[in-house]
């Protein structure tokens, strides 16, 4: 089953931001712990419950609460099964300077970090002596989410959830913290509830290239013939500093752009790059902007990655099927130069076009 995480920022200052805080910092430190532990034995075990039995005694010592323990268990396993998957030494891995803490068991209701009905959440606290308090954080809920998060309750869907500190500091002798609550909810759950469109008649297909300031969208139909090609940009969100929150909510609204205007021209499936399995070492845990190979750009392969990704999920809500294709090829053949010249279109173009052939020819539509 794919799965869908949905971020809702909140804001707490005083007592409540000094048990986040408490909280988070034990996740961290078991989380060393754990990577440090993981790393020093030669045999791991092979499934989850040989990870929990094997570490969660000493995990457990650290933060006194058996769900959050057995999150960083499977934190830690994930990231040892991403480097295998990739090929990269496990001994290598360091962890980022994030600040969170999860539940990684779907469960209804959630028993650490639970949603009421008033779309608070009731959330386990620790403080450093290991003694546990609930707390109430009411984040900001958006509006087109507001039936979703009401069905989760309404339903009893399995979910779980993780909050992650963005940011904290003193504020007239005060503690703050700005952070967001991620619940992750299964990705047929979400469709039920936020589809745009239920039904596509069209007959045309798309080609996407992603870059890191543009998305290119060429339409062609069933016999590879060029129809429509459209840019939507988003160049605002590579200046120095532009903060990376803003930035995703802009890339997403111009994700929901493209594809509003894929359907409306028509286009009932959209193809797109098959980047290279990047695993859960995309998300918090690696250092960011770390090379792992001779001339491969990390930071931009994730983000492009995670841009493709998104495109690929929100696509079914205006019923467009999303497919990969093999990507070599479609930015620097000498079919891409021969369309590009033929065509009077610049190599971003050309690119979403020879993607649309390749997978007009990979379904032998063409």
């Amino acid at each position: 089953m794919n799965y869908l995480t949905l971020a809702l920022p909140f804001s707490v200052s005083d007592a409540e931001a000094k048990k986040l805080l408490s909280t988070a910092w034990l996740f961290k430190i078991a989380s060393h712990r754990m990577l440090r532990l993981a790393k020093n034995c030669d045999v791991l075990p092979a499934s989850d419950i040989g990870w929990k039995s094997m570490f969660r005694k000493s995990i457990y010592s650290v933060i006194t609460n058996r769900r959050y323990a057995d999150g960083v268990i499977t934190l830690v396993r994930g990231i040892y099964e991403s480097c295998r998957q990739l090929k990269v030494n496990f001994e290598d891995v360091e962890l980022g300077n994030w600040i969170m803490f999860q539940q990684f068991e779907m469960e209804y209701p959630v028993r650490t970090i639970t949603l009421k009905q008033d779309y608070s959440f009731r959330t386990t606290t620790l403080d450093y002596n290991g003694l546990s308090e609930r707390i109430s954080i009411k984040p900001a809920i958006p509006r087109n989410y507001s039936l979703l998060l009401s069905k989760i309750p309404e339903e009893k869907q399995k979910h779980t959830a993780r909050i992650v500190i963005k940011d904290y500091g003193v504020r007239k002798n005060k503690v703050w913290v700005h952070g967001e609550i991620q619940l992750t909810i299964p990705l047929s759950f979400y469709y039920r509830y936020m589809r745009r469109f239920e039904k596509n008649k069209g007959k045309l297909f798309g080609g996407v290239d992603m870059n890191c300031d543009r998305i290119n969208l060429a339409i062609v139909d069933r016999f590879g013939r060029l129809r429509d090609v459209k840019t939507f940009w988003f160049r605002e969100t590579t200046a120095r500093g532009f903060p990376k929150r803003k930035a995703r909510v802009i890339i997403g609204m111009k994700i929901h752009e493209m594809l509003k205007y894929a359907y409306f021209h028509g286009v009932s499936k959209t193809f797109l790059e098959n980047s290279e399995i990047l695993g859960k070492l995309k998300l918090l845990w690696i250092r960011n902007g770390k090379r792992l190979s001779p001339n491969y750009n990390w930071k931009v392969a994730v983000f492009r990655s995670s841009i493709i990704e998104m495109i690929s999920m929100k696509a079914p809500l205006y019923s467009i099927k999303a497919q990969y294709v093999n990507p070599k090829g479609t930015t620097s053949s000498n079919e891409h130069k021969e369309i590009a010249k033929k065509l009077g279109l610049d190599r971003h173009t050309a690119s979403a076009y020879l993607i649309a052939l390749r997978g007009l020819r990979q379904n032998d539509t063409v």
